[in-house]
């Protein structure tokens, strides 16, 4: 079986017991900004899984493309893998676990024909909290199921996802002692106190992993084998000459692929390599990818040649096709200022770990800051060299450089650039006036700068508000900005101290770490900012001004990005 013919028939049959099938959200949630990325099925239900009702009905079934980075040091075996894909059946609110396991059996059982003597399950055995569950394991023995484990909270049990909300018991389903499903029972409530007490709202939220149930399906014990790699893995064996048989490339060659598809799903969300968030995630990927693919043989290799194979393996993601040239681009660029200094950095760290048998914390951070070296990295190398890495100094060395940093900042505000440029002066300048006409279009004078990052090419700002902007209002701020602007309006900047620019009403975004005398630049009255710029000299310099996107950056925090035309 293959991956189109496992997603048909899962969607099939549970079409067939009245569930409708739901888009494929964002790897970057938009309902939870507890996570990064999207990390299971169930992170785009978030506010039906607590009561909202969902447009599409009680009964919900879907594909969900996820990125888990919390065991990325495991990534390497058969089965660990960074991006997957996540099938799962919901019922919100309708039906309970009873039902759910008759799903799930029958599934197992009559739509994929494995064996019920094949299948193994576990059960919650329960603790002061909750009890034992017995309904599930009297289900599944009513189906005939004989191999039934009773297991505690830490394997059977599954949320809140915060510090409260809904939760439960699950069970797991295995197929010849390999995980393959898991139907969890959100029947519980945790609150504040941390008591637990029965859900109002009783939810199933199931997850069956496409790749462990592809290699499960087609009696392969490594997921690597199957073809949603093996397209990459054969690739990579032509262009270097190696063999995924031989022990010793195993495990290189997984890192390898696994993590260029999962830096290729991340461009294509229009993230790009950075040092915060979902752009250090990225970075890290590339970067780990590019050492690993250039331990094989000393000629330098690219991980570009590979990007065409992660398109033929999911030819129904058109969003992937859409933006080919982007991805490319984005992760040759990574390569290209990665090679700059990795010869450096993996010389200085042969030089400090010779005849050594540790890296010091001050030593690590060194690569880590002026070779670009990944934590993750720089742990690779030290388990190649059979070395200890003093990972508690280096987190040490790193809290020190951020405090320095954030008391250099005190004095020497950049406001997010990344350069002088003419260009980037007036992506600067249009940044103060999008503030501006968020406070006057979403009347909400509370609204501040929570950071940017502004290149040549477009302006990034992050800003305190709690929802989503509707189109309407983004299309509403979007032509304030452009009518100021075509006002042809002089910026004007003054010399004053701190309280009394405060007091004036300027805006201010990093508080009292401001020194005590500090620059304010006003655009009439309709923008007035503490700032050490700079600016372009009047409104008219800029150009049309276009919203490309609108998102969420954190908890509470919003993220736009916006172009100059």
């Amino acid at each position: 079986m293959n991956r189109e013919q496992l997603i048909k028939k899962f969607f099939e049959f549970f079409k067939s017991k009245n569930h409708q099938i739901i888009e494929n959200a964002s790897l970057v949630p938009k309902e939870d900004p507890t996570v990064l990325f999207t990390t299971a099925g169930m992170h785009p239900l978030v506010p039906f899984l607590l009561g909202q009702i969902h447009p599409q009905g009680k009964r919900l079934v879907g594909l969900q493309k996820c990125i888990r980075t919390n065991d990325i040091e495991e990534v390497g075996d058969e089965t660990h893998h960074t991006f997957f894909e996540m099938l799962g059946n919901w019922s919100l609110g309708d039906y309970e676990k009873k039902q759910a396991i008759e799903y799930s059996f029958e599934f197992l059982t009559k739509i994929l024909k494995i064996p019920k003597e094949k299948i193994s399950v576990t059960c919650f055995k329960g603790n002061e909290d909750a009890p034992r569950d017995n309904e599930s394991a009297e289900t599944w023995k009513s189906l005939g199921i004989k191999k039934i484990k009773f297991l505690d909270k830490k394997d059977n049990w599954w949320g809140p996802a915060g510090s409260t909300g809904p939760c439960g018991p699950d069970t797991e389903m295995f197929v010849d002692e390999i995980e393959m499903w898991n139907d969890v029972f959100m029947e519980y409530n945790k609150n504040e106190k941390g008591k637990y007490s029965p859900a109002e709202q009783k939810n199933i939220d199931t997850g069956m992993g496409v790749e462990r149930t592809l290699a499960i399906l087609n009696n392969l014990e490594d997921n690597y084998l199957t073809e949603l790699w093996q397209p990459i893995i054969k690739k990579i064996e032509n262009l270097y000459r190696i063999r995924y048989s031989s022990e010793e490339n195993k495990k290189t060659i997984r890192i390898v692929a696994d993590h260029i598809k999962a830096a290729v799903f991340i461009v294509s969300e229009g993230i790009i390599p950075s040092n915060k968030e979902h752009g250090y995630v990225l970075r890290k990927l590339i970067r780990r990818a590019y050492i690993q693919i250039n331990k094989l043989e000393k000629s330098k290799k690219s991980l570009t040649p590979l990007i065409n194979k992660i398109f033929e393996i999911y030819p129904d993601y058109k969003h992937l096709q859409e933006k080919k040239e982007f991805i490319i681009k984005i992760i040759k660029e990574e390569e290209n200022k990665f090679e700059n200094t990795l010869d450096k950095g993996l010389k200085i760290f042969e030089k400090l770990t010779k005849n050594k048998k540790h890296l010091s914390g001050k030593d690590s951070f060194l690569l880590f800051q002026s070779y670009g070296f990944p934590l993750e990295t720089i742990k690779d190398l030290c388990i190649d060299k059979k070395i200890k890495f003093e990972e508690e100094n280096f987190q040490k060395e790193f809290e020190k450089h951020q405090e320095l940093s954030q008391t250099a900042s005190a004095g020497k505000f950049k406001s997010g650039l990344a350069d002088n440029s003419t260009e980037t002066t007036k992506l600067h300048t249009a940044t103060h006036l999008l503030l501006a006409a968020l406070r006057k279009i979403l009347k909400d004078d509370k609204i501040i700068q929570r950071g940017s990052n502004i290149t040549k090419d477009r302006l990034r700002l992050d800003f305190s508000f709690s929802r989503k902007i509707e189109k309407h209002e983004l299309k509403k701020i979007e032509e304030l900005v452009n009518e100021i602007i075509k006002k042809s309006i002089p910026i004007e900047k003054q010399e004053m101290k701190t309280k009394d620019a405060l007091k004036q009403g300027a805006i201010g975004t990093f508080g009292e770490k401001y020194p005590d005398k500090i620059s304010v630049y006003s655009i009439k009255k309709f923008s007035k900012e503490i700032c050490a710029g700079p600016h372009v000299k009047n409104t008219n310099e800029l150009g049309q001004f276009k919203i490309i996107k609108e998102g969420s950056s954190s908890a509470g925090v919003r993220r736009i990005k916006a172009i100059l035309e």
